[in-house]
C-alpha cells in the first residue's frame, strides 16, 4: 500500500475525488482551542458593542514569518493587493489566488521592517506563500509558528484582541508613557507592565480597538494587567462560543474554499502540502452539492475583496482576473433568518415527526467550509456560509454570496438548511431531512432593530 504523505496522495486514495473527501471528512468546524465561555456567550457578545471584550487569539491562527531581501518580491507574486502602500509597521488583508483567479485564502499581512513580514490566519495563505518562496528560490528565512492544534511546542507570541467602545480607554489606562497615535491598520509600540507590546489598530464588528502582541513568556503578565484594569471599563473575556460569531456580524467570510484541489497547474502544490495539514483535513458541508470543483470556488469579488485587486504588479492569477473584472460577480450580503422558520427547526428536535438539522447555538456551522443554497423561488442565486445568532442582532443570520442582480436590500430569499439524502458521513451530522428557512437580504450590517 502506498504511504499517504501529501494532499495529492490523500485525494488519489479517495479515487481522485477531492470533493467527496472533503464532504465526508471526519472533522467538524474550525477549531478555536480556548474555553467556550468565561461568563456566558450572550454577555460576551454584547461586550464588543456596549463595553469592551478581550479575545485570546494566541492559539487558533498560524503565523508564518518571512525575512530577507525578497520579501517584496514574494508579496508581489502571491497577493492581488498592491505593495505601494505597505511597509514597516503597516498591516493589510492579503488575498491570494490560483492561476485561474480563484481564491486560495485571505489573511492578515504584518510589516515589521522593510525585509520582515508575517502572514497570520488560517494556514492557507501562509502555506501558499512558503511554497512559492521555496519554488522560486527566494532569498528568505522562513519561520513557522503553527496554530496550537498542529504545534508540538509552545507558541512564539501571544495575541489579545481588545474591542468595544471602552477598548482604547482600557489600553490607555495600562500604557506607560504618552500614548502613540496609531492609524487604522498600522502598528505601534506600547509599554504595559514594563514590557514592550506591539499594537495593531483594528476594528471588529463596527467597534474600534487594538490587537496586542508580544513574546509568549509575557502573556500571563499582560493578561493579568489588562483584566485587573478592565474591571472599571466593563471588560468581559470572550470565549470561543462568542468568538465564533464575530466574523458574520463583522461582515468577514472566513471560509473561502481553497481553490487548490484540482488542476494540473496546482498539482505540485498538492504534492508539497502534507496529508496531515489543514487543506487535507478540511470539511465541506451544507445543502449545496455539486460534482464540479469550480462551483465551490470564489473570486475576490464574491468575498467583497474586489477593491483589493490592483493590476499594478505581476501576481499569480492576474491575467484571469483582468478577464473577469467587467463580468457579473456575486456580492457579499447578510441574510436575516425568519424567526418562525428558525423555531420550526428547533422545535423539530422535540417529539415525533421529521427532524431537521440541529442548529448549535450560537453558531450552527458544522464544517470548516459551509455552503448552503440560497434560493429565489426555484432559482439558486447564491451560497450562504457561516450561520449564527448574536445577542447584538437578536436574530439568526448568515453571510452569503449572492448574484449581483439579486443582491437587493429587502429581497426575500430562502436558505436550504440541511444536507442531501439524510446527511453526509461527517460524525457531527445526525440523520435529518432538509428544510427551507426564509430570509431577508441586506447589503448593510445587521442591527437588533432590523
Amino acid at each position: 500500500m502506498t504511504k499517504i504523505q501529501s494532499l495529492e496522495d490523500k485525494i488519489q486514495a479517495h479515487r481522485g475525488n477531492a470533493l467527496d473527501m472533503l464532504r465526508n471528512a471526519q472533522v467538524g468546524g474550525y477549531a478555536f482551542p480556548f474555553p467556550g465561555e468565561y461568563t456566558n456567550w450572550r454577555d460576551e457578545q454584547e461586550a464588543w458593542q456596549n463595553s469592551v471584550v478581550l479575545f485570546d487569539q494566541s492559539f487558533h491562527m498560524t503565523d508564518v514569518y518571512f525575512e530577507g531581501p525578497d520579501v517584496k518580491r514574494l508579496i508581489d507574486r502571491i497577493a492581488v493587493n498592491t505593495t505601494k502602500n505597505f511597509g514597516k509597521y503597516k498591516a493589510k488583508q492579503i488575498v491570494a489566488c490560483n492561476p485561474n483567479g480563484q481564491v486560495i485564502g485571505d489573511a492578515i499581512l504584518f510589516g515589521f521592517s522593510e525585509d520582515k513580514i508575517s502572514i497570520v490566519g488560517r494556514p492557507s495563505v501562509g502555506n501558499w506563500a512558503e511554497f512559492n518562496a521555496r519554488r522560486e528560490n527566494m532569498d528568505l528565512k522562513i519561520t513557522r509558528d503553527e496554530r496550537t492544534v498542529a504545534n508540538d511546542g509552545s507558541r512564539l507570541i501571544y495575541r489579545y484582541q481588545i474591542q468595544g467602545p471602552n477598548a482604547l480607554d482600557l489600553v490607555k489606562s495600562v500604557h506607560e508613557g504618552e500614548f502613540p497615535e496609531i492609524k487604522f491598520f498600522n502598528l505601534g509600540d506600547l509599554k504595559i507592565a514594563g514590557k514592550h507590546v506591539r499594537a495593531l489598530n483594528h476594528n471588529m464588528s463596527r467597534m474600534g480597538g487594538l490587537e496586542l502582541h508580544g513574546p509568549a513568556e509575557d502573556r500571563d503578565l499582560i493578561l493579568e494587567t489588562l483584566v485587573k484594569a478592565g474591571e472599571q471599563f466593563g471588560l468581559k473575556i470572550g470565549g470561543s462560543r462568542a468568538y465564533s460569531t464575530v466574523s458574520p456580524e463583522s461582515g468577514w467570510i472566513p471560509s473561502p474554499f481553497p481553490a487548490i484541489y484540482e488542476g494540473d497547474d496546482m498539482k505540485a502544490y498538492r504534492e508539497w502540502l502534507p496529508a496531515t495539514g489543514f487543506e487535507a483535513n478540511a470539511s465541506l458541508g451544507g445543502s449545496f452539492v455539486s460534482d464540479k470543483f469550480d462551483d465551490y470556488c470564489q473570486t475576490p469579488w464574491d468575498l467583497g475583496y474586489g477593491r483589493h485587486i490592483k493590476f499594478d504588479h505581476d501576481f499569480i492569477g492576474r491575467e484571469a482576473l483582468e478577464k473577469l473584472a467587467d463580468q457579473p460577480h456575486r456580492k457579499k450580503v447578510w441574510l436575516r433568518w425568519n424567526k418562525d422558520d428558525v423555531l420550526k427547526v428547533m422545535g423539530s428536535q422535540l417529539g415525533d415527526g421529521d427532524r431537521y438539522k440541529y442548529m448549535e447555538t450560537p453558531n450552527a456551522y458544522y464544517s470548516i467550509l459551509p455552503f448552503d443554497r440560497v434560493m429565489n423561488g426555484d432559482r439558486m442565486v447564491g451560497l450562504s456560509t457561516y450561520s449564527v445568532y448574536t445577542a447584538n442582532v437578536r436574530s439568526w443570520f448568515s453571510l452569503a454570496m449572492v448574484d449581483e442582480a439579486d443582491a437587493v436590500d429587502g429581497a426575500e430569499v430562502s436558505v436550504i438548511w440541511g444536507e442531501e439524502d439524510g446527511g453526509s458521513a461527517k460524525p457531527n451530522v445526525e440523520r435529518h431531512v432538509q428544510t427551507d428557512i426564509k430570509a431577508t437580504l441586506s447589503t448593510e450590517r445587521l442591527h437588533a432593530d432590523g
